[in-house]
């Protein structure tokens, strides 16, 4: 970890004149604080403070000074800048330092610490996409995708300019690019990079998001992380691939396969059967507004019920095939690009070491093609149940949940509720556009 000093050095080496102290609220929205690199030193002694009443979620008015604790490892220049602008990703904490129970990355850390005491690390390798839409004249955005291609088309014109830009970008934030190509749907990209640690993914993500809507700009598009922009197209989303490793080993992988499938181990076998039993709890993390329920279970290759197989994509949870012991993992597919990383990697985390803890096994796998099997017969062969049907259901499945309300802890799972059951709410009582058209009238 580098030191207040190392950092001075840095800043001081590479001429840096702002620093962005960026955190995130409790539904994952990226917030900063720019200071000028003479603050720098009072920001890593912790004494940059912000109106925490002004963040939804945080706290009240009586108790809104609230302090920024950076992380020195994360300090980055800001590539499409100039090169006199950086960031740290911060902490929140209370003001008088003491750990703040409305912190995502904190959550995140806390969760992390569990695992560490049994013996394991976390790496995680996210796959977000999103759309790259085109603007009005007045400069809004639209759903006029910016071409109409498909999946692994030729990527060429704007849009090559575009990714590669955003890829030239990634790079000098350290990302490892691996691969970057075009969608199913129109206008829809992925661009794949390299796993890591569990903390430096879910920074990795947010710093992702902030990259790619950055270029776009550039290039006077809109890009989107929304789930399922087009009911007849799929949809975006962000499978989750993890492995846990311990002394230095992937603890996923089986080496002597006595009927184990796919080489996994007692250990990942239950990791799954953790995440199985509570994905109908976490799912209003994983996909946390209206339109993530209009991407799952719509066909795509997005999942509808809570069972898992071997490759087959239509399920939840996938066992990709694997070349190596260290790549043998397991691949969560339900998650999307809107969800907060910090708390969703923290409760498929929690989830999965309980899982092991308890040492449930997961139901038998469904190899098939989900969507051909119907109700009765999922039933019969796996007993598993459908993910929620939308936002509501979802969120009723957390509020029941003591599971999810240890793992986030009073503060987040409170405010979560209330302000996604206000989006419900608001949702619920709007007349949209197709109540119109198929009423206004045949009535």
């Amino acid at each position: 970890m580098k030191t207040e000093e190392d950092v001075l050095r840095e800043a001081a080496d590479n001429d840096i004149r702002y620093v962005r102290l960026q955190f995130v609220d409790i539904l994952g929205r990226l917030k900063d604080v720019e200071i000028p690199v003479e603050q720098l030193g009072r920001a890593l002694r912790e004494e940059i403070m912000f109106d925490g009443s002004s963040v939804e979620g945080f706290v009240t008015v009586e108790e809104s000074d609230m302090k920024l604790a950076p992380d020195p490892d994360t300090l980055t220049i800001l590539p499409w800048k100039d090169d006199s602008v950086a960031r740290m990703i911060c902490d929140v904490k209370k003001s008088d330092g003491s750990f703040f129970e409305g912190c995502p990355r904190s959550i995140l850390k806390k969760t992390l610490k569990e695992a560490e005491e049994r013996g394991y690390s976390y790496n995680v390798g996210p796959e977000p996409e999103f759309f790259l839409f085109r603007n009005n004249e007045g400069g809004q955005a639209t759903t006029l995708a910016s071409n109409e291609d498909g999946y692994c088309d030729e990527i060429i014109n704007q849009e090559e300019k575009v990714l590669r830009g955003i890829a030239e970008n990634l790079k000098l934030l350290d990302f490892e690019i691996e691969a970057l190509h075009q969608e199913n749907a129109p206008g829809q990209y992925e661009i794949v990079f390299k796993y890591d640690d569990a903390l430096t993914t879910a920074d990795k993500i947010i710093t992702f998001k902030t990259v790619v809507r950055a270029i776009a700009h550039q290039y006077k598009l809109h890009a989107t992380f929304m789930p399922k922009p087009f009911s007849d197209h799929a949809g975006s989303c962000m499978h989750i691939h993890q492995s846990l490793f311990k002394d230095g080993q992937n603890a996923f992988y089986n080496d002597n396969n006595d009927n184990k499938e796919n080489h996994l181990s007692d250990a990942a076998l239950h990791f799954i059967g953790g995440q199985l039993e509570h994905a109908r709890e976490f799912s209003a993390i994983t996909n946390p507004i209206v339109n993530s329920y209009k991407r799952l279970g719509s066909g795509f290759e997005a999942p509808l019920f809570v069972a898992w197989s071997k490759q087959n994509r239509t399920s939840l949870i996938r066992i990709p095939a694997a070349h190596s012991k260290v790549g043998t993992r397991v691949e969560l597919r339900s998650p999307d690009p809107t969800c907060n990383p910090y708390l969703a990697l923290a409760v498929i985390l929690k989830a999965g070491l309980e899982g092991i803890d308890k040492k449930t096994m997961p139901p038998k796998p469904l190899n098939g093609n989900n969507y051909a099997l119907e109700d009765d017969k999922i039933k019969t062969t796996g007993d598993a149940k459908k993910l929620p049907r939308d936002l509501g259901e979802a969120l009723h499945q957390l509020e029941k949940s003591d599971f999810m309300h240890d793992v986030l802890g009073n503060h987040v799972y409170d405010q979560f509720l209330a302000q996604k059951a206000a989006e419900w709410s608001s949702y619920c009582s709007e007349i949209h556009p197709w109540e119109i058209n198929q009423f206004l009238s045949e009535y």
